[in-house]
């Protein structure tokens, strides 16, 4: 009775676990080449922390660290702009002075067709790389981009690097395309206003007409649209290149490259285990009520309320099942383990219809080709983070839209279990936007630790509210997001709060985490808590995160106070980075307030180099 799904993804994908005197065991993953994750290389028996320094573990409660001097106003001109010369000062200040007018921004396309059309390739691309194109994008290619990662590095800033090469589709092919990618092929999309007997809960997780082209309200955040499995390989190569690039720059294990799953396959198939994994907790939460966990008992108790015909050895026998720990109660971790068993277990993957009292499956089986195409998106994500250790390169998986993450999330965790055995390699990314952040965040915590794998993070707020409004209103769902701005921010820092104390619990460099934010409040927020916590910029616990071009009034005083500090660094030819150029402008236009304040200290640090004689700086010839 199981979807051909789940029992694609369980025999493919999913540790098989056992219980041994009381403790997990976790065993080969099964099939598909013979392992969808096969055995890795020896790693260094040192933790490797977020920083990607090695440590020894020792005991958090004896640690002392002196704290490093740092203005948390964030208001030294000299100490943000020490690694620029006084040329790049006056571009970066064209440059936000440009994406500070409404007109410019708001008709960057246009603008940029047009020039290039009437400049010739040439002169159109000195000119972007004397302007926009230098100051957000760090060169073409591995080879020209070093010089920008070397002298940040200088600086105390690491680079974490994306081929930012998009594709520039019109809205009727990404539509065409998401339309193709998101619905069986012999079903029709559906449209958000059109009558359904299905549930909105049912219908968030199915295409629909209004939302197909699912860059319609996002600026901060690329979009992959799936064309066939050749682009797919072609993505696949496309970040082994990165990781190629960032090996180059970087050897000593600290370099990160991020992927999108949406890259690597259909996202039908996230669709659809993500309605799996959803209905799945909705089910645990039945049986729990308002508990965190439930008894055999209780377990009896609801199967009759809802109307269920179950024998009592078969009750007995599906409670067994469920209760992975053997305590004699079920937690959600336990729940989510039944999941992972074999594909014998399949048939007990089944919940009853509350109108009916039938057992049904959760989700529609799969075609034969269908299945083979979910196999080679999870061989893809094996490839990937086998190349990555060889290479000595961590990965984070950039979240995405609420209809994709609870799949996105749950198969970034399946290769921590595998890959973070000996440090932190792969990196989740939890969106505090997000209602059930906190929630997510500690159940993967409390999963690292019960079955012992390294727990890798990357905290941001999130790249899609506006459109994750829309779409939970329009289809009649609950709004996934935060009410306001400042509830979103008690969530980050909350999650923040649980994480630094998670770290003081464990062994030294279990717990690696990165504070993605360009938000000054959120980041004095974390440099303060550090210190509460007795985590010192030198254990490389906590890194810091922000975007190549922007808010380097934080980045690099944070990085010469010792922080590891990083920004996420594109770089791809001219012509073919326009998009994410246009999404940069966007959103530098949507965040005037910090822009204002970047060129308020770009002006200041021009005075004080006119001033004191330094107008011929070099970075390259002082001493970071």
């Amino acid at each position: 009775m199981a979807a051909m799904l789940r029992s694609t993804l369980i025999r493919n994908f999913s540790p098989h676990l056992r219980i041994l005197e009381g403790k997990y065991v976790q065993l080969q993953f099964s099939h598909l080449g013979r392992s969808k994750f096969t055995s890795t290389q020896r790693l260094n028996q040192e933790s490797v922390t977020a920083g990607g320094t090695s440590n020894i573990e020792h005991d958090n409660s004896t640690r002392e660290h002196p704290m490093p001097v740092l203005d948390l106003s964030f208001n030294s001109a000299k100490e943000a702009y020490r690694s620029k010369t006084t040329p790049e000062l006056l571009r970066a200040l064209f440059v936000f002075n440009m994406c500070s007018i409404p007109f410019l921004v708001n008709n960057n396309k246009i603008i940029l067709k047009w020039s290039r059309k009437v400049l010739g390739k040439k002169l159109f691309c000195n000119i972007m790389k004397a302007t926009f194109y230098g100051h957000f994008v760090a060169g073409e290619d591995q080879i020209t981009i070093r010089p920008v990662v070397n002298n940040n590095r200088k600086f105390g800033v690491k680079s974490i690097l994306d081929y930012s090469v998009e594709e520039d589709l019109s809205a009727k092919e990404a539509k065409e395309a998401e339309l193709k990618s998101c619905a069986p092929p012999d079903l029709e999309p559906l449209s958000a206003q059109g009558p359904s007997d299905e549930s909105p809960d049912a219908l968030r997780f199915q295409a629909h007409e209004e939302f197909l082209d699912r860059r319609e309200g996002v600026v901060s955040a690329r979009t992959y649209f799936y064309e066939d499995e050749a682009k797919c390989d072609e993505n696949l190569q496309t970040f082994k290149d990165c990781i190629d690039a960032v090996a180059g720059a970087v050897s000593d294990g600290s370099g990160f490259i991020a992927i999108k799953m949406t890259a690597l396959g259909r996202p039908q198939f996230l669709l659809e285990l993500s309605e799996v994994i959803t209905s799945w907790r909705n089910f645990f939460e039945k049986f729990a009520r308002d508990k965190t966990k439930f008894s055999e008992e209780d377990f009896k108790t609801t199967l009759n309320d809802f109307g269920v015909q179950v024998t009592r050895d078969d009750r007995k026998r599906w409670f067994a099942l469920l209760d992975v720990t053997c305590d004699g109660e079920v937690d959600l971790l336990d729940w989510d383990n039944l999941l992972d068993m074999n594909t014998q277990m399949g048939r007990h993957l089944v919940v009853p219809n509350v109108k009916t009292g039938e057992l049904q499956p959760l989700v529609a089986s799969l075609q034969v080709e269908e299945e083979e195409q979910l196999n080679q998106m999870l061989s893809r994500l094996n490839e990937i983070a086998e190349y990555a250790i060889k290479k000595n390169v961590r990965v984070m998986v950039d979240a995405e839209q609420t209809y994709f993450q609870p799949a996105i999330s749950r198969l970034t965790i399946e290769m921590m279990r595998k890959f973070n055995k000996e440090k932190s390699v792969i990196f989740n990314t939890y969106q505090c936007y997000l209602k059930k952040a906190f929630t997510s965040v500690t159940h993967d915590l409390e999963l690292s630790k019960r079955e012992d794998f390294y727990f890798g993070a990357k905290i941001v707020r999130g790249a899609y509210m506006e459109q994750e409004r829309e779409r939970a209103a329009t289809i009649g769902y609950e709004d996934p997001i935060q009410p306001t701005f400042n509830s979103t921010t008690h969530s980050y820092h909350s999650v923040m709060e649980e994480i630094m104390t998670q770290i003081n619990h464990r062994p030294k460099g279990r717990i690696a985490v990165m504070v993605a934010s360009h938000n000054e409040d959120t980041v004095r927020f974390c440099v303060e808590k550090m210190k509460d916590n007795s985590i010192g910029p030198q254990d490389r616990l906590i890194c810091y995160g922000q975007l190549f071009g922007m808010c380097d009034h934080i980045s690099f005083p944070l990085g010469q106070a010792e922080y590891s500090v990083y920004k996420y660094v594109p770089y791809g030819p001219v012509e073919e980075v326009l998009p994410y150029l246009s999404r940069r402008a966007m959103e530098n236009r949507g965040v005037l307030k910090k822009v204002k304040k970047e060129k308020r200290l770009l002006w200041q640090e021009l005075r004080r180099r006119l001033k004191s004689g330094e107008l011929r700086y070099n970075p390259m010839k002082i001493s970071a």
